[in-house]
Parts: structure tokens; C-alpha cells; sequence
């Protein structure tokens, strides 16, 4: 992470001051496996605090203990998995992952060895998983150093406001400001999501 942080720092004076204001990179990472991808289709478009109140809930639903598991979830009645506050749509997608898992649709074992855009291929077959999704696998469960979810809002305002932007910035500009990141995006993003003061904080 020292290799990291050194370049970034020279690279990018307004990621510097980022950094130095919030101190050491405290990235937390999961496994790649399904409890994982079910968690972040949970936490999609809500906030962290409501979305581990309804991952925990239905975890204690599916008995699952440390850790999730398609058996469990596909046991789960339509109003249990409602009573833990999920969205019909939100069940849909998790049914759909885990039944894509059981049936070997999804195999987590070979997205360590895939490239970025055949884990997103991969991913996605997936109701409900999108780039976003698969951009945050990439970079919390498989560790992937130079991730830039372009898509994140986030991100996105974290740019606007740390480059003093008039408007959002759009992939494009985004991936020129990131150019000088590269190799360590995903570090570059964390320290741009700790920098909202909590506000969409990974």
C-alpha cells in the first residue's frame, strides 16, 4: 500500500492533500464468493447503515451464520426474505444468483484468474448485478489495484468537488483525471469516497 499511496501522491496534487487529510488507507476487502455479490446487491442504492441492517437480518433468517449461502436464500419463503425489509425486486435478484450459482451458471472459483472485463461478462449474467456491481467485486472481493467505477456517484462528486467541477464529470473526463492514478485507481477511489465525510463512503 506505501507503493501506492507514494505514487499517487506524486502524481496528483489534489489527490495529496485527499490523502494527507485522511491518513492511511484502511481498505476492507471480502471474499469472492456469493455471500459477497448477494451483500452488494443489497447495498445497491442504499444507504451502508440500511442495507447491514437487511443483509443481517436475512442472514439470521437463513440460519446462515459466517457466512451466506444460495441453499439458504432459495429456502427462504417470499415473506421471510420481505419480512427482513428487502423489495420484491431486490428477492428477485438474489433467488436469480443464487439459482445461477447451484446450477454452475456463476463460478467464483475462475474470476480470480479473468481479466476485468470477463468478471463483469461474467458477473452480470447475473439479474440485477451491473457494471457498478461488478466494478466493486472487482475491487473489495478480487483486490483488483486499478478499478475506476466510473459509474459511481460517488466517485463522481467526490471529482466535482475535489477539482473544483461545475458539473459532474462524465466517464470521459473521468478517465483523464484517473490516467495519472493508474496503476492504483482503486486506492485513488478510496481515499475520494473517504474524502465526502461519510456521505457515500465504501
Amino acid at each position: 500500500m506505501r507503493k501506492a499511496i507514494l505514487h499517487l501522491k506524486q502524481a496528483d496534487p489534489v489527490l495529496a492533500g485527499i490523502i494527507d487529510t485522511v491518513g492511511p488507507c484502511r481498505m476492507q476487502y471480502r471474499e469472492p464468493v456469493f455471500d459477497t455479490l448477494a451483500r452488494s446487491i443489497i447495498f445497491q442504492q442504499l444507504s451502508g447503515r440500511v442495507a447491514t441492517v437487511i443483509f443481517d437480518r436475512l442472514a439470521a433468517a437463513a440460519s446462515a451464520g459466517a457466512v451466506l449461502l444460495p441453499e439458504a436464500v432459495l429456502a427462504l419463503s417470499h415473506d421471510q426474505m420481505r419480512a427482513c425489509g428487502l423489495s420484491n425486486q431486490k428477492e428477485r435478484y438474489l433467488r436469480d444468483l443464487a439459482e445461477r450459482t447451484l446450477a454452475g451458471h456463476l463460478k467464483f472459483d475462475i474470476l480470480s484468474s479473468l481479466d476485468e472485463e470477463a468478471v463483469t461478462e461474467h458477473l452480470t449474467q447475473v439479474k440485477g448485478v451491473g457494471v457498478w456491481t461488478s466494478h466493486m467485486f472487482l475491487m473489495f472481493a478480487l483486490r483488483r489495484p486499478d478499478v475506476l467505477p466510473v459509474g459511481d456517484l460517488g466517485i463522481q462528486t467526490a471529482m466535482k468537488r475535489a477539482y473544483r467541477m461545475r458539473q459532474l464529470p462524465k466517464p470521459a473526463r473521468m478517465e483523464k483525471i484517473a490516467a495519472r492514478w493508474r496503476p492504483w485507481c482503486s486506492v485513488a477511489c478510496w481515499y475520494l469516497w473517504r474524502s465526502l465525510e461519510g456521505d457515500a463512503v465504501i
